[in-house]
């Protein structure tokens, strides 16, 4: 068979994966802990399941604009008025098939062949892909840990080429949980700005953040950076609504009425039904959010304290997001019943084979020696989850692992 040589070196997504083969496993009556959810496990708010029921029986079913109805888009730029100061018009907003969709939408509206794409390591591991898929090259740019695994401005200065286009940001982090300062954002951009850049600003974990922790929106940090911004968010991860496929782009109109352009033959338009859902959920209660990020943060400090007294792994206290990001680096080399753990993949494997834990493995997320812990479970499974990790943990060949 020929097929696109493009299409074949796309890799799928781990996540994708590692929680398809946690699913066989309880579908086979095994007790299986799942920490690879990307997404809250709590229920829609019922005002916006409300909603779509409604549009479905006033007989919304039929094709919208193409890049979203006018008051969806109109309740957008309110929303970003209102908490960040942000002024678009309506035709400076795309609504799409969820924030990927949005992503996938903006590479190909500014990528030409060749061009470069800066992407800070740990990312998330649809980045690369989707640059790609719109003829970009992905350049990785490996973090430090000591820097909380966040692009530093040298870093990012060292790395521009004549062929950079952009720089993707993501603030809330998946899958790290770490938050840019203003100031450490403004050091970024002003490089960005001063090589003509664009900046893909991925900010759909902005109201997941915590212990009072700020969130900064880039486009907010100047006339400049408003320009070379593209803002994209959604209503996924904030309203528990990811199967609802509602993410937007807010930009210069000109990048805005491209990305439109495409997404008119690839999609004709966002999901009518979805959109009266995601204007409700914009425009309605927002006490559901609050509730939510309260259980996350809770869960959050609880992962987190009992990571801390486990021999072996160590983690950064996320202030953003429902992830957190372990170090394994420590139990490379160790094996389990004879069998020696090479990487964070073989660790994954051997836990959920194992101890029934499916945790995702990093390496496609430019960490290699790290899992990503999802704190979007409940509570009790948390504790179960951690519980079976660390039992597992202590029965390693721990030679090399200082308690």
């Amino acid at each position: 068979m020929y097929i696109s040589k493009k299409g074949s070196q796309i890799k799928p997504s781990s996540t994708l994966a590692i929680t398809a083969k946690s699913k066989q496993m309880k579908a086979e009556g095994m007790d299986v802990i799942g920490f690879g959810a990307g997404e809250p496990d709590f229920d829609t708010p019922s005002h916006v399941k409300e909603a779509a029921i409604k549009a479905i029986k006033e007989g919304f079913t039929k094709y919208t604009p193409v890049s979203g109805t006018l008051e969806l888009r109109k309740a957008i730029c309110s929303q970003l008025v209102q908490e960040h100061g942000l002024v678009y018009e309506c035709n400076q907003i795309v609504v799409s098939n969820g924030a990927k969709h949005s992503l996938t939408n903006a590479f190909m509206a500014i990528l030409n062949p060749g061009d470069e794409v800066i992407i800070p390591a740990p990312f998330w591991l649809s980045y690369p892909e989707m640059v790609a898929l719109a003829d970009g090259v992905p350049k990785i740019v490996y973090t430090q840990k000591e820097n909380q695994y966040k692009i530093t401005s040298e870093q990012l200065n060292a790395n521009i080429t004549s062929r950079t286009k952009a720089l993707i940001i993501n603030s809330p982090s998946n899958p790290t949980g770490m938050i840019y300062t203003k100031e450490e954002l403004k050091a970024l951009v002003d490089i960005a700005i001063s090589h003509d850049l664009y900046i893909i600003s991925d900010e759909i974990y902005e109201k997941l953040v915590y212990d009072g922790a700020e969130h900064i929106s880039v486009a907010s940090l100047g006339p400049e950076a408003y320009e070379k911004t593209i803002l994209i968010n959604g209503v996924s991860k904030s309203y528990a609504m990811t199967g609802w496929r509602i993410g937007y782009a807010a930009a210069h109109p000109e990048i805005a009425k491209v990305m439109s352009n495409i997404q008119s033959h690839g999609a004709s338009n966002p999901n009518s039904i979805a959109q009266k859902a995601a204007l409700a959920a914009i425009t309605g209660p927002q006490d559901c959010v609050e509730q939510m990020r309260q259980a996350f943060e809770e869960r959050r400090d609880y992962m987190i304290n009992r990571i801390k007294q486990i021999p072996g792994i160590s983690a950064f206290k996320p202030q953003g997001a429902f992830y957190v990001l372990v170090d394994v680096e420590e139990l490379i080399g160790v094996s389990y019943e004879g069998e020696r753990i090479n990487g964070a993949a073989d660790f994954a494997r051997l836990l959920l084979e194992k101890a029934q834990v499916a945790v995702v493995p990093c390496q496609d997320f430019g960490c290699p020696n790290h899992i990503r812990l999802s704190y979007a479970i409940s509570l009790e499974n948390i504790k179960k989850g951690i519980d079976r990790i660390e039992s597992f943990i202590n029965k390693l060949s721990l030679l090399s692992i200082s308690v």
